[in-house]
């Protein structure tokens, strides 16, 4: 048998090194100790300098009611405290500390250092301690009321317990933590925490604020707008809670649980579990909430002697109490969960359903007072990623992109962009203007020489190949020049009733929730030439740009009437050439003119004579309001320039003079300007291709592209203003929709 061991008394250092191991584990436990001495000093201003997570330094100034110099000899000693005389005390304990160990066990692993100064004493006074005892006598010094302690060098002559800690970064988080907790519990006290040597303050809280102001500058506005009060009583039980939780619309990947029983922070699993299956029925999957909850409990029913840190305590009916907590937040989630609307459209691509009929039943639901929540939001931040991106590019549409790029982040000009997009045409004889079109027939015509002469730059040419128009024609050249004002047509303000009755039209007919749509969007990319994907909010949208780009014209030839620039041609076109050559194609029939209807047997010659003729005859209003001139040859010398670094498609040029002669009713002043100004928006109006493949693969196709995104929606933004038609011909399509996704994602 083995012999029987002796039992010996341990040392005194070794009995307080083992008890300041169970007390003070590391940093944040000790900073924990020192600022509940400092609340029950009844401070109103708590700072916090923190040193390699406070391994190297932990400092904590209070305005408190200080130390009495005759008390800093003991103060340090195991056992010594204001708060508690006889065990008959611990039932109505009122303080946080008691047992008077926490300053005892730091200074058997620490070096520290005590200022304090009390109401009555007139200067403050030092002392420097080391295990437990006074390593000075106590000595006189400036100071302001309050006190200071210094902890420098924890676990010096603990090597284990050092090596066993977290880098210091994590431990300074875990001090971020402790300090935010206390904040937040404490609203009228000010707390600040900072690194040694850092200006900035990571925690920064201000006197006699709000446990919601505390919350929304710790954790952030998306918690803080979501917080719900949380507030229940029971006198049987004695016990009163307030608290402030996240609603269901609010969730994280990790629980944030705070829990402060008789203004202690401690912590309760019981009570966390409670909480957790609580939420379980409102929130997704490993997904959890914000919890902040304060439970006032009689002191006589709280055993606080259970831990040496007083992490955790015990208290009487203990279910009954959680249970009451659980039955009061979960009534309050109940009455939250009507906050939580999402409006569901199921569509498909190329479903005809109305906008207007989407956008009636959003503003029916959607309140003045709803929020924006997480699942509603998404990045749109379009110079991120384009649909572009996802197709075949060449090196001149890569070079249009990055240029692109560059002027958008510099906030600079597109005008640089344009010239170099003009001139990589001149190599290029597959364009027709800026933009190309195929239409039933198979146009084509030579190419067309276009300048452009801007404001700072000399004359940039390039080659418009335009398609010969219908059959063997002809050439006609009608090289450009584009002006932005003509020296010979002042600019000035008209006030034709006729107009002005039109442009209230537009306005009185324009759709609020269209509009809204428009100009709010976020450009996503070209499918082709005829439509495009726009997003606004969390939407997608499949938009005919053909329709909108001719409306837009419209509406800019109404409100901008008689101030147009000049498109000049450099050599003027002859119209009777362009109208026979319009008329062969379509023939005499296919045009209804009044002036015609007389002359059955009329030949296509003299049709496109007379359109001459007539056009010869309006030149006057035509130039002076439309900056469209015919000369008294019968040729066209210009065009009205209707929107910057814009062209329209001149192979559409025949057409468009025989329908300013056919479709132009010129008896009436205002069904004159509304039929023109139709007539010409068709023309300049985006065409509907009908060869996508073709055009996806040439190296042509990137220049309708970047007029599409950088010039033709960047104006449907700022100027058209969408009629309630728009909304109801499928011009607009919801084709996706985030919400929709998210309940998707969830179920997966």
């Amino acid at each position: 048998m083995s012999e029987a061991k002796t039992i010996r008394r341990l040392d005194t250092t070794v009995v307080n090194l083992i008890a300041a191991g169970e007390i003070i584990q590391r940093p944040a436990n000790a900073l924990k100790e020192i600022i509940e001495n400092s609340l029950d000093a009844g401070s109103s201003i708590i700072q916090v300098t923190v040193k390699q997570g406070g391994l190297k330094l932990l400092q904590i100034q209070d305005n408190g009611s200080g130390i009495k110099k005759e008390d800093l000899e003991i103060v340090c000693e195991r056992f010594t405290t204001s708060k508690l005389q006889t065990f008959e005390d611990l039932k109505s304990i009122a303080t946080y500390g008691f047992r008077g160990e926490a300053l005892a066990s730091i200074s058997h692993v620490a070096h520290v250092t005590i200022t304090t100064r009390t109401s009555q004493s007139k200067c403050a006074y030092r002392a420097n301690y080391c295990d437990g005892k006074l390593k000075t006598n106590v000595k006189p010094c400036a100071g302001n009321q309050g006190t200071q302690i210094s902890v420098e060098d924890l676990f010096y002559n603990v090597a284990t317990r050092r090596k066993m800690l977290k880098s210091p970064n994590e431990e300074h988080a875990l001090i971020t933590d402790v300090v935010s907790r206390y904040a937040i519990h404490n609203a009228g006290v000010a707390f600040v925490l900072k690194k040694y040597g850092d200006s900035t303050a990571d925690v920064r809280t201000p006197v006699n604020s709000t446990q919601v102001d505390n919350i929304r500058t710790i954790f952030g506005s998306s918690i803080a707008k979501e917080l719900i009060n949380v507030m229940g009583e029971d006198k049987k039980l004695g016990v009163h809670f307030t608290g402030q939780v996240t609603s269901a619309n609010y969730s994280v990947k990790k629980l944030i649980f705070l829990l402060f029983i008789n203004n202690r922070l401690v912590e309760s699993s019981a009570l966390r579990k409670s909480i957790e299956a609580v939420y379980s029925a409102y929130l997704p999957k490993n997904s959890h909430p914000f919890v902040y909850i304060s439970l006032e409990i009689s002191p006589q029913n709280v055993d606080v002697n259970v831990h040496p840190t007083k992490h955790e305590v015990h208290f009487l009916h203990e279910d009954l109490v959680i249970e009451r907590v659980q039955k009061t937040l979960e009534a309050k989630l109940l009455g939250s969960n009507s906050s939580r609307l999402f409006y569901t459209q199921s569509l498909l691509p190329g479903s005809q359903a109305k906008v207007s009929d989407i956008i009636t039943t959003e503003k029916k639901q959607q309140k003045p007072e709803d929020k924006v929540y997480a699942h509603q939001m998404i990045r749109t931040d379009n110079r991120v990623q384009k649909l572009d991106a996802f197709f075949p590019q060449s090196s001149t549409s890569n070079k249009h992109q990055n240029e692109s790029s560059r002027d958008e982040s510099s906030g600079g000009s597109v005008v640089d962009d344009d010239r170099t997009m003009m001139t990589e045409l001149i190599d290029n004889d597959d364009t027709a203007g800026v933009l190309s079109a195929g239409t039933d027939s198979v146009r084509q015509s030579p190419a067309t020489e276009i300048v452009m002469e801007g404001a700072d730059s000399g004359l940039i040419k390039a080659k418009a190949s335009k398609k010969r128009s219908y059959q063997e024609t002809e050439d006609i050249e009608t090289p450009v020049d584009i002006q932005a004002n003509d020296g010979d047509k002042p600019q000035r303000q008209i006030r034709l009733s006729s107009v002005l009755l039109l442009q209230k039209e537009i306005k009185d007919h324009c759709h609020n929730g269209l509009r809204e749509i428009l100009h709010d969007h976020t450009f996503v990319g070209c499918v082709n030439r005829e439509r495009a994907l726009i997003q606004h909010q969390t939407k997608l949208y499949l938009v005919n740009t053909a329709k909108l780009s001719q409306e837009l014209f419209y509406h800019i030839m109404m409100f901008e009437f008689g101030k147009f620039g000049v498109l000049r041609l450099s050599e003027s076109a002859p119209i009777y050439d362009l109208a026979l050559m319009e008329i062969e194609a379509k023939g005499c029939d296919s045009w209804s003119w009044a002036g015609l209807r007389q002359q059955a047997d009329i030949s296509k010659e003299e049709m496109a004579s007379s359109v001459v003729d007539l056009l010869k005859s309006k030149s006057e209003m035509l130039w002076d309001y439309f900056s469209i001139e015919i000369d008294q040859d019968g040729h066209l010398c210009s065009l009205p320039l209707l929107l910057d670094k814009y062209i329209p498609d001149l192979t559409y040029l025949p057409d468009y003079l025989v329908q300013l002669a056919t479709q132009v009713n010129w008896d009436n002043e205002k069904e004159c300007f509304d039929s023109l100004c139709k007539v010409t928006s068709q023309f300049y109006a985006i065409k509907k291709n009908w060869d996508i493949k073709d055009s996806l693969e040439s190296e042509s196709d990137q220049n309708w592209k970047w007029v599409t995104e950088h010039v033709l929606y960047p104006a449907i933004r700022q100027t058209l203003l969408p009629s309630a038609k728009s909304a109801q011909d499928a011009s607009v399509l919801q084709i996706a929709n985030l919400t929709d996704l998210y309940k998707v994602f969830e179920r997966c």
